[in-house]
């Protein structure tokens, strides 16, 4: 089966300094599991997991200056 089945989204967390951090999945729990593979304890502990938008390609140059 190809991972295209299913449709992924990109996904902006707030970050407890104020930026965003991009994490693509098919939810934002997916998201969030692939950025915990990527990303050390520390960085993950900046994470707002609650508080996230959901933005497709089109709109990422929106965000470009927001993410940290």
């Amino acid at each position: 089966m190809s991972s295209f089945s299913n449709p992924h989204f990109m996904y902006l967390f707030a970050l407890k300094n104020g930026k965003k951090k991009l994490a693509y999945g098919e939810s934002p729990e997916e998201a969030l599991e692939i950025l915990r593979i990527r990303l050390s304890e520390a960085e993950m502990s900046e994470i707002l997991t609650d508080q996230f938008i959901k933005i497709n390609q089109r709109e990422l140059q929106q965000y470009v200056n927001d993410l940290g």
